[in-house]
Order: C-alpha cells, then sequence, then structure tokens
C-alpha cells in the first residue's frame, strides 16, 4: 500500500576487523588504522547500514537481496558506490530521500576526527543530508573486545 506519508527504514551492518586490509568506514579511507573491515565489498559498515536503512524505507528489500555476495560485479566495490545505486533504485521507486541518520559502533577508527569529512562524502553519494554520530561498547562485544565495527542506521523518504 502507498500513500504520501514519509516513511522511515532501519538498516545494521558489522564486519569483522581483519589484518592486512584496508579500513574503509562512512566513505573514507583510514590509512592510519592496522585492520580493515572484511567483506564482499570494501566492508564499509556505515554505508552499507545506510543501504539497508535506504531500501527498507522504499520497500525495497535489503542489501544482500540486492547487491548478494553472489554477483561478482559487487565485488570489491565501495560503501559509495552501494549509496549511488541505492539513492538511484530508491528514486526509480518514487521516492526522495529526506535525510539519513547513522551511528558507528566500535573501538576505532575514532570517527570524530573526521566525521565532517564524512558526513560530506556520504551525504554526496545520495544527495541528501546525513548526520553521523559514533560510540564504543564500554568494551563490551564483539565492538568492545575489538573484533569488528557495527553501525546502525535510519533512512527518512518522502513519495513524489
Amino acid at each position: 500500500m502507498t500513500n504520501s506519508l514519509p516513511r522511515i527504514g532501519i538498516g545494521t551492518d558489522v564486519h569483522r576487523l581483519v589484518p592486512g586490509r584496508a579500513m574503509w568506514l562512512a566513505g573514507l579511507e583510514w590509512p592510519d588504522e592496522a585492520y580493515g573491515l572484511e567483506g564482499h565489498s570494501d566492508g564499509d559498515a556505515v554505508a552499507h547500514a545506510m543501504v539497508d536503512a535506504l531500501l527498507s524505507a522504499a520497500d525495497l528489500g535489503d542489501i544482500g537481496g540486492n547487491f548478494g555476495t553472489a554477483d561478482p560485479a559487487w565485488a570489491g566495490a565501495s560503501g559509495l558506490d552501494f549509496l549511488v545505486e541505492t539513492t538511484q533504485r530508491v528514486r526509480a521507486a518514487g521516492f526522495e530521500i529526506g535525510n539519513v541518520a547513522v551511528q558507528a559502533i566500535g573501538n576505532s577508527p575514532k570517527i570524530g576526527t573526521r566525521r565532517e569529512e564524512a558526513q560530506t562524502a556520504l551525504a554526496k553519494a545520495i544527495g541528501a543530508h546525513v548526520s553521523l554520530s559514533a560510540t564504543t561498547t564500554d568494551g563490551l562485544g564483539l565492538t568492545g573486545r575489538g573484533e569488528g565495527v557495527a553501525a546502525i542506521a535510519t533512512a527518512l523518504v518522502i513519495p513524489r
């Protein structure tokens, strides 16, 4: 059922930290990090959570259904590439993106040092405002033990 009311979607993503891989998070490379995020693509948990939130809000499924690991076209792809393509799909489905709020959860990298740069890169990819925050879990869980990075996003889309 479609109506003219705005819609909200939620997305989450988690990736394991691994040695010997570049760290990509929130659309940026973090060259001083000793570990990167494992994944079929660049592992950018922030961008991937945003993709899931946008797809959810537009009732277009999820990242796995749209960009599955069985599709070699997305192997090694940038999180920003996923966001650009997702934006096109959301707009093709008859929606405009209002905004996205996303939170990174992990010990590193320290998002605050490059928050504005990351928000700019993510906003450019979707053509809408992005608010990025970050937190740790005070040593609890996989993020607190330094095993991975998680992200949670909420997106608002508006029917045209």
